[in-house]
């Protein structure tokens, strides 16, 4: 436990040494990040400045045992906000960590010079400031994981999104071919875009093509049957279009009960049967 002269005197030598000690992990940064361009230098300088400006003023509170102290609040701000711009930047923990990490050694050397008399104190003082920087350097680390997680959440929303088209092939008609495997998370994004979509347009028909979906149990199955039944209440009916014979059979061995869905073979023969509902009729040009 540091006791309060220790962060008294801890504090003081902090803000006696800042610009030397700024200088010299500013120096060892700069020679760890050899893949740095001027503008990631220009922006290290600067966090550099920053953090060691609000470390500085955090100690004087005397929390140096507790990060979760309010005195700590403008420190955990800063990291939180370089931690999160590294991690959208293709940074790696351990190089985002390194940036606290790294300034021990500027820290132990003026605590040497500072403590020069007293070997007791200097060990006191070096625990605190590892302690210290440990447990700031594990802060930007769970606030990096938390950035990338974040990240990969929304661009797995956005790979569904990708994954889930909705076409319109003619007044009134529209299409959603499907491909890949289709789970609980994708089904209420198909749901939600085929029913917007039937919003925007006022189509009557919506196939759902399935010709790319590798295999149908019984999962996929009510999958699309509470799809159907939801572009139903919306006033669409809806056609089943790609089924191929290995899905035939295994839709009759599941006994998945699709009597009262139009289903066809491909999408250009669901495609005839929505213009026939529509009132539309395909009319082939004979050569002159």
């Amino acid at each position: 436990m540091t006791t309060k002269d220790d962060a008294t005197r801890i504090s003081q030598m902090l803000q006696e040494n800042q610009a030397a000690i700024g200088a010299d992990w500013l120096a060892q940064l700069e020679a760890l990040a050899v893949r740095g361009t001027s503008a990631s230098r220009e922006q290290l300088r600067n966090h550099t400045q920053q953090f060691l400006a609000a470390f500085s003023a955090a100690t004087r509170a005397g929390e140096l045992d507790n990060i979760d102290h309010r005195s700590w609040d403008e420190v955990r701000d800063l990291l939180g906000e370089i931690s999160s711009t590294r991690a959208k930047s293709g940074s790696t923990p351990s190089e985002t960590a390194t940036f606290v990490f790294s300034l021990k050694q500027a820290l132990f050397a003026r605590l040497r010079a500072v403590f020069a008399a007293e070997p007791e104190a200097l060990a006191t003082a070096s625990w605190t400031i590892n302690t210290l920087l440990d447990k700031l350097g594990l802060y930007t680390i769970e606030v990096f994981q938390k950035t990338k997680d974040l990240i990969i959440v929304r661009q797995q929303q956005e790979l569904l999104e990708l994954s889930t088209p909705v076409v319109k092939l003619w007044n009134g008609i529209l299409a959603l071919p499907l491909i890949g495997t289709l789970d609980s998370a994708r089904t209420q994004v198909v749901m939600e875009n085929i029913l917007q979509k039937i919003v925007d347009t006022g189509a009557m028909i919506a196939i759902i093509d399935i010709t790319g979906v590798p295999t149908v149990d019984t999962l996929v199955a009510q999958h699309l049957m509470k799809t159907i039944a939801a572009a139903r209440l919306m006033g669409a009916d809806c056609i089943i279009s790609g089924i191929r014979p290995q899905i035939a059979q295994t839709i009759v061995h599941l006994g998945v009960n699709l009597e009262d869905v139009m289903t066809k073979a491909t999408l250009a023969d669901a495609f005839l049967v929505a213009l026939e509902r529509t009132g539309t009729a395909l009319i082939a040009k004979q050569a002159a």
